[in-house]
């Protein structure tokens, strides 16, 4: 198989897994009291995909995953919260992976910035400036998801990384 099938199947299967993660994280019965808070599961591709094959596959990835996602199992709504949160996480990721901090740092500036950027998003939409009160709770929320997507990409990295070395 040349190089470029190669990397079409590869990023064919990462767009897979984070649609699967999307889905796995849909029906899993977390919560914790809080109305929109997720784990994050499929920002684990999206921290190993910065990392293993680079910003502009990720990006392309990503975003195939949130309008497919959404138009699989959502409405306009989740777009536009899903789109302004990775917008906003992607841009922070890639500014600290640029300073050369862990991944894990990384992916919980990442959790935090989704958050923030739906928050925002929602004061927009609904034209509720006291939603910033919850901004406390996100933040703790995306740190602890951040770190836990940040730790499972970490680990998930190096494997991946011998994988691609025999492709």
């Amino acid at each position: 198989m040349n190089q470029k099938a190669k990397k079409i199947s590869l990023y064919g299967m990462l767009l897979a897994l984070s649609m699967v993660l999307s889905y796995i994280e849909a029906i899993l019965p977390f919560s914790i009291g809080v109305p929109g808070v997720k784990l994050g599961l499929p920002n684990i591709v999206t921290v190993v995909g910065l990392y293993s094959i680079g910003t502009p596959a990720t990006l392309l990835i990503s975003f195939a995953r949130i309008l497919l996602v959404a138009m699989s199992f959502g409405n306009a709504m989740t777009i536009a919260y899903s789109l302004a949160g990775f917008f906003l996480s992607f841009g922070g990721m890639l500014l600290l992976k640029s300073w050369q901090l862990s991944r894990t740092a990384v992916s919980i500036c990442g959790g935090v910035l989704h958050n923030l950027g739906q928050l925002l998003t929602a004061m927009l939409l609904l034209h509720s400036p006291q939603l910033l009160l919850y901004f406390p709770v996100l933040l703790a929320a995306g740190i602890a998801a951040g770190a836990a997507i940040g730790l499972t990409a970490g680990a998930l990295s190096t494997h991946l990384h011998r994988f691609l070395q025999r492709l």
